[in-house]
């Protein structure tokens, strides 16, 4: 089995030309390396056996500028492993399934630590691709987890744009989340990709998948037009919606078949629908399992600046502003532009399509390039638009084909 170990298989793709030799991965691959070594021993009756004794660590953080290979590298570990024993998901999907769990492990005591064992029982490596912290609740939660799962010796590999201390940066009440900064920081060896070679502008063919919505009305309505017939899609004239996670989404057209299989399964949504209202990113995860390609018409540049202001003391907070940096009067906090929430569940949107392997086709009312040009989350809004121009690909779009 070693010959499928992740730095063979680097190597290999090397030497083949499928792929560029980069130093700076140099380091990361050689601790993957020592890490499939370490879980992979054969004991006297050539059984294989599992267990992590690398530098006494429960595993590896990969971070850095997208297109640098982290979640290439993670996943010649994951495929090196069997699938009995490595679990591989995008950070939102483990986090889907925690709130499920939990949800079932409702009354009883300690239910964090239940969780922990169960995925003990069930793996013992996971592998988190993108892992980024934006809600409230996730963070809550994550601390006391990853430290029960390292306490039972589990192993975990996870790649991120950022380094742990910048993770849920002016989240709200953050210091309930240095915990998990904490316990990633002592537990996992945070390896800096920091390579000045994006791999995701490699030499790929595109086809436009973006398509500049035009100034006058008729010929915006011709385009939407000729695009919901490409995919075989009937504008509905009266009012349509679906149902995903108990909440009504309008559609502006769907394949008749999308329930019964993803062949040629399609869906249309205006971007205020799918972007700007009580969205979560388990919505887009849904979308993603029913829909093979979908649609959004009428996205609009978001840009704005965030700004902080002093909160007046004798004043009271209705809970309207969830994304405050603090709770208490007299002190800053940081108030939205008004398209941010919009834009995060956008950067949701791209990376679950990203992810699943779903065609995005979209139109807009800026080139592509100015969708989001300045404002308080360039960072996070850095990887949307790589991902943005690697899905406009054929080679994406024939993994597609794949699903």
């Amino acid at each position: 089995m070693l010959d499928s170990s992740p730095l063979i298989k680097y190597q290999e793709l090397v030497d083949s030309g499928k792929l560029l030799k980069d130093p700076s991965q140099h380091h990361a691959i050689e601790l993957l390396q020592q890490l499939y070594l370490s879980l992979h021993n054969a004991n006297s009756d050539s059984e294989v056996i599992y267990k992590s004794t690398l530098e006494n660590i429960n595993g590896i953080y990969l971070w850095g500028k997208v297109g640098r290979g982290k979640t290439f590298l993670m996943d010649l570990l994951h495929k090196s492993l069997p699938s009995t024993v490595c679990k591989r998901q995008h950070f939102h999907h483990f986090m889907q399934d925690v709130h499920r769990r939990l949800t079932e492990l409702s009354g009883k005591s300690e239910p964090l630590r239940h969780i922990a064992k169960q995925l003990s029982q069930q793996y013992k490596v996971l592998c988190f691709d993108e892992f980024f912290v934006s809600d409230i609740g996730d963070a809550m939660l994550l601390g006391n987890l990853l430290q029960y799962m390292f306490e039972l010796n589990m192993v975990v590999v996870c790649t991120s744009n950022c380094a742990p201390n910048e993770l849920y940066r002016n989240g709200l009440q953050r210091e309930r989340f240095l915990p998990a900064i904490a316990a990633i920081k002592t537990h996992l060896k945070v390896v800096h990709l920091n390579g000045e070679q994006d791999h995701r502008k490699r030499a790929l063919n595109y086809t436009q998948r973006y398509f500049e919505l035009p100034e006058s009305l008729p010929k915006q309505a011709a385009l939407h037009q000729t695009l919901l017939r490409e995919f075989d899609l009937t504008l509905n004239v009266a009012a349509s919606s679906i149902t995903v996670l108990g909440r009504h989404i309008n559609v502006i057209a769907q394949s008749e078949t999308s329930q019964s299989g993803l062949s040629n399964s399609a869906v249309c949504f205006d971007f205020s629908a799918l972007c700007e209202g009580p969205r979560s990113h388990f919505d887009y995860v849904e979308l993603a399992k029913l829909y093979k390609t979908i649609l959004v018409f009428n996205v609009p540049p978001m840009s704005g600046q965030a700004y902080e202001r002093i909160k007046a003391r004798g004043t009271e907070d209705n809970g309207s502003n969830i994304n405050i940096a603090s709770a208490e009067t007299g002190e800053r906090e940081v108030v939205l532009a008004p398209m941010d929430d919009a834009l995060r569940r956008f950067i949701a949107l791209v990376d679950e399509c990203y992810d699943s392997r779903t065609s995005l086709i979209m139109t807009a009312y800026v080139p592509q390039e100015e969708i989001y040009t300045s404002g308080s989350l360039m960072f996070e809004f850095e990887r949307t638009k790589s991902r943005l121009v690697e899905m406009a690909s054929l080679e994406f779009i024939a993994s597609v084909e794949e699903r």
